[in-house]
């Protein structure tokens, strides 16, 4: 079984207040989903078309693994506080292995 990544690039952010209190509800989520966070952060470098945006990876066990944890009722509570705060774009993506 391969991996899973969620791969979430931020483009904007229009409200900070609801963007902390989605953090406070989503690690939790994600971790007791079996999420591990690789990356939480702006690029330092970019390069080709790349932009400097905060970008998060989490890594789950399995690929199943980060499809439910975006589906469970915990997340759904986080993307309800999170609301229309900010921009950006969540991929769910499977590992090589």
């Amino acid at each position: 079984m391969s991996k899973g990544y969620w791969v979430t690039s931020y483009r904007a952010t229009k409200d900070p207040a609801k963007l902390a209190a989605y953090a406070q509800l989503a690690a939790p989520a994600l971790t007791a989903a079996g999420g591990k966070f690789i990356v939480r952060g702006v690029a330092d470098e970019v390069h080709e078309q790349g932009l400097k945006e905060r970008t998060v990876v989490v890594e789950f066990p399995t690929y199943e693994q980060a499809i439910a944890a975006y589906e469970s009722s915990a997340y759904k509570k986080a993307l309800e506080a999170l609301g229309d705060a900010v921009e950006r774009d969540l991929r769910i993506v499977r590992g090589t292995e």
